[in-house]
């Protein structure tokens, strides 16, 4: 093979092109990754997304802890030190960069491109002036956050999820534009370290993804911390660099003082500068086309993760990954089905959701059951201090003889993501909820409340004529 032709080249070393590109040079292909530079390999879950986040939440947890400790009479005064704080967010990136970098890569034997990447031919880019050929390409790139295009935005103190994680100094009174997760995240966040948080959204819920009776739990909470939330409110204008003015739901508009504003209002796909026409790769109203096997218009290129325009995760971008993998070399081709999918948003109490939403199962008229379940008698929950916490299960309907399968749910509570983890579980493997029931749960582990609903499913179940057959086999066989 000539030096600079490849079996596969991935452009973009985030989660979707590392599970890629890995895979391929750990089965002995020769492999090119491509990046933009070396810090932009982890992509944004390392650099500027899930890693950061999680360890500013961490941190803002770790402070709103220590302020309730007052509730048992130790005292606990002062402010959080926001370099502080961003240093140690830097430092756990920096720990997980150790096994993301260029050099680590070109160690495990992959062959890595640093520079601006364009499309010469249907098979060929070029990187630096130098040019790449290879049989098939993944163009793994990523998102980027939406901007403000609001009138007045250019006078004011911005943040976004690509630079919120550099703050020198916590703002005082706080604006943030969305209510989806990410701006429900760094709102908590910040509320927690010491900022006066207002949150406005456009729509009439929080999470929009996410069943509403749940994310109006969360709402509450948030509202209990003094976060303000105003929705169905609309951004009209920036009205000086410290002063927005907003359209309320009930038509009357109103100014509302800030420090700084962050932004959450969605993502977009990242590949305007790659020339996709000179790749024959066709695009369409900011998307670019692909069938459901993750193929764009030429069918020796393919995308995965946020730059699919599908749901933008990084567990997302690693079933993509899975699905061109199994692609490349099976005859039985994968399709994307997110019918199984999961995703949580890791606010506190955190919001966890799976499987098919309420509205999805109404519209391929699915014979199903709602299930809810409020924790305010789970006895984990009295002791810990959650009895807000809810869920929310559908589950096919019953069919005699037929084993009834978990369709789709939603948690709210402390730790959500990880309780309902043998629910995504049963969900994916056609697991009868009566392997749930009849589990042997340690009391009082807080998943109990997993066997709790569907315990209470069954015996709404007994009808007057099963406990007629019930007490005529007791006589019998006691």
């Amino acid at each position: 093979m000539v030096e600079n032709e490849f079996d596969i080249i991935v452009i973009g070393c985030g989660s979707a092109g590392l599970s890629v590109g890995l895979f391929m040079n750990e089965a002995k292909f020769k492999v090119l990754m491509v990046s933009t530079n070396d810090h932009s390999i982890g992509g944004d879950c390392l650099n500027d997304g899930c890693v950061p986040s999680k360890a500013f939440i961490h941190i803002a947890k770790m402070a709103h802890v220590a302020k309730q400790a007052n509730d048992f009479g130790l005292e606990v005064s002062g402010n959080v030190d926001i370099k502080k704080a961003t240093d140690y967010i830097h430092s756990k990136q920096e720990i997980i960069r150790e096994h993301e970098n260029a050099s680590w890569l070109k160690n495990q034997g992959v062959n890595v491109a640093l520079g601006a990447t364009i499309f010469t031919s249907k098979n060929e880019i070029k990187v630096n002036n130098e040019i790449y050929k290879a049989k098939k390409i993944v163009i793994a790139t990523g998102s980027k956050p939406k901007k403000l295009k609001t009138s007045g935005v250019e006078q004011i103190k911005y943040y976004d999820n690509e630079n919120i994680f550099n703050l020198d100094k916590l703002p005082e009174k706080l604006l943030v534009v969305g209510g989806g997760p990410i701006g429900i995240e760094m709102a908590q966040t910040l509320s927690r370290l010491g900022s006066k948080v207002t949150i406005i959204h456009q729509e009439d819920a929080i999470l929009g993804h996410d069943d509403k009776i749940i994310s109006q739990v969360l709402l509450e909470q948030l509202t209990n911390e003094g976060i303000k939330i105003l929705l169905n409110t609309k951004l009209e204008s920036f009205t000086s660099p410290h002063e927005a003015l907003v359209k309320l739901k009930e038509g009357n508009s109103i100014n509302i003082e800030f420090d700084a504003v962050y932004v959450g209002v969605g993502r977009e796909p990242n590949f305007e500068s790659l020339q996709l026409e000179n790749a024959h790769v066709k695009v369409n109203e900011g998307k670019i086309i692909i069938n459901k096997f993750l193929q764009t218009t030429n069918k020796n290129i393919f995308v995965c993760g946020d730059v699919a325009g599908d749901l933008q995760f990084s567990h997302a971008a690693e079933f993509h990954a899975r699905i061109l993998l199994n692609n490349f070399f099976s005859l039985i081709k994968q399709k994307l089905n997110n019918d199984h999918m999961s995703w949580v948003t890791f606010s506190d109490p955190e919001v966890a959701t799976f499987g098919l939403s309420e509205q999805q199962l109404q519209k391929r008229k699915m014979n199903y059951e709602r299930l809810e379940l409020g924790f305010e008698d789970d006895d984990r929950a009295v002791v810990n201090n959650y009895r807000y916490g809810k869920m929310v299960l559908f589950i096919e309907k019953k069919v005699f003889l037929k084993k009834q399968k978990i369709v789709g749910g939603s948690m709210v509570a402390p730790n959500a993501g990880e309780l309902i983890q043998e629910l995504i579980l049963a969900n994916t493997n056609g697991i009868s909820i009566d392997a749930i029931f009849n589990k042997i749960y340690p009391y009082p582990v807080a998943s109990r409340v997993n066997q709790k609903i569907i315990l209470d499913y069954k015996q709404k179940n007994l009808t007057d004529s099963v406990k007629k057959v019930l007490k005529v086999a007791y006589k019998i066989f006691s």
